[in-house]
């Protein structure tokens, strides 16, 4: 019976996205079903198969090794920030500095002329498959191991160049990615072929949900990637220069908008505290609120109502905090869960999907495009939210359908 309930919960969140699209007459159905199709065979692969989980793990290793020399610097310059131990890293150091050594390579890659090639090939290929413009379909993959306001920033010259409705597309599927540099906690805290299976998931259930919530008709002539005109082209160091200087003008709008939202969320609860005294009224936060929305969709996802009940609370916590805040409290009972609940609420959890990401995307797109599409994509906020809650409810299904 629960697995009936799994199936139709699918079909439920695909209906949500339906409900609340942008334009319904435009929905390329036949690019939704071959992309269902793919995390259908895709959840099947990684839950069965140990090969797919391993070739995940070893790209996420490799952008790891990378950010290793990210946090190099970033100890030379502020040694008690990288010091081992447990939590002693802030989100500002493991998610955020970063961005000063990622955003320069990529762009030395982009100055080379190579990442242009490689974002033709691979966005031609995925594309083809898929139905999917080139550049949306790299940028699916950029993000699943480099995180969203890395992508984001490294994709900056492609982002100038589209309209406000495309951006708004990728800043919808930003809200679903993830940062190699943090792949190794989750594994720390949840099973870790949970988490390595949700990564390639999350990502072809935003351009899903996307493609639904958001669709929009793309001319052959403007389905391209930008490159670096040879015209333009700056002495390579100062090229290198202009983007350390840029990449540390986004860091710093970036820690303003997160700290900026994650402060207006806890001033809402202490707002909601003061109603805390009245008799029979448990103690209402963000998180109970969202709980009891959350709470029909967890039942869909195939558990027992007591069982769901928790795991709505436990989304509803990660959605208003983060994705740390649930983990690091499930991670020392999650083996005893049974395992389809412990597959749901795993892989639930792998995305950035909560209220501080959506500071952060729109901090990175301030610093980046022009104000008008800024502002059109800051008025679809709420879509955002909710594509980023639709893709790991997708992701939580798809693998629930084979965790049993």
């Amino acid at each position: 019976m629960f697995l009936i309930i799994n199936i139709i919960g699918l079909l439920v969140f695909i209906g949500v996205a339906f409900l609340f699209s942008r334009d319904k007459k435009n929905i390329d159905w036949k690019s939704v079903s071959i992309l269902i199709a793919i995390n259908l065979a895709l959840a099947w692969f990684f839950t069965q198969f140990s090969f797919g989980a391993k070739f995940v793990k070893g790209a996420a290793d490799g952008v790891s090794w990378l950010l290793e020399s990210a946090f190099s610097g970033i100890g030379f310059a502020f040694g008690s920030f990288t010091a081992p131990g447990p939590g002693n890293m802030d989100m500002a150091v493991s998610a955020l500095l970063p961005i000063l050594l990622v955003v320069p390579i990529f762009d030395i890659l982009m100055y080379l002329g190579i990442l242009p090639k490689f974002i033709s090939i691979l966005g031609w290929f995925i594309s083809k498959v898929t139905r999917q413009p080139k550049f949306e379909s790299f940028f699916s993959i950029e993000m699943m191991f480099l995180g969203n306001t890395e992508a984001l920033a490294v994709s900056s010259k492609q982002l100038t160049s589209m309209n406000k409705v495309r951006v708004l597309t990728v800043a919808m599927m930003s809200m679903s990615s993830v940062s190699g540099a943090i792949v190794g906690a989750y594994v720390t805290m949840i099973p870790g072929e949970y988490v390595l299976t949700a990564i390639p998931l999350n990502i072809i259930n935003a351009i899903i949900v996307t493609t639904i919530l958001n669709p929009f008709d793309l001319d052959p002539e403007d389905d391209v990637v930008a490159e670096i005109d040879e015209g333009e082209r700056q002495p390579f160091f100062s090229f290198l220069g202009d983007s350390v200087i840029n990449a540390g003008k986004l860091v710093l709008i970036i820690i303003a908008f997160v700290i900026a939202f994650v402060a207006i969320a806890d001033l809402i609860n202490k707002l909601l505290g003061i109603m805390d005294p009245i008799p029979y009224l448990p103690d209402i936060r963000l998180e109970y609120i969202l709980g009891i929305f959350m709470f029909p969709f967890a039942i869909l996802l195939g558990m027992p109502i007591g069982e769901a009940w928790v795991v709505a609370q436990q989304m509803a916590l990660k959605i208003v905090t983060n994705e740390f805040v649930v983990m690091s409290t499930i991670s020392k009972e999650i083996s005893e869960y049974s395992t389809h609940r412990a597959a749901v609420i795993s892989t639930f959890l792998v995305s950035f999907a909560n209220f501080s990401t959506i500071g952060m995307i729109i901090g990175t797109l301030k610093g980046i495009v022009k104000d008008d599409v800024s502002n059109f994509v800051s008025k679809y906020v709420p879509m955002m939210l909710l594509s980023g809650i639709l893709v790991s409810l997708l992701t939580a299904a798809f693998v629930g359908l084979f965790a049993w």
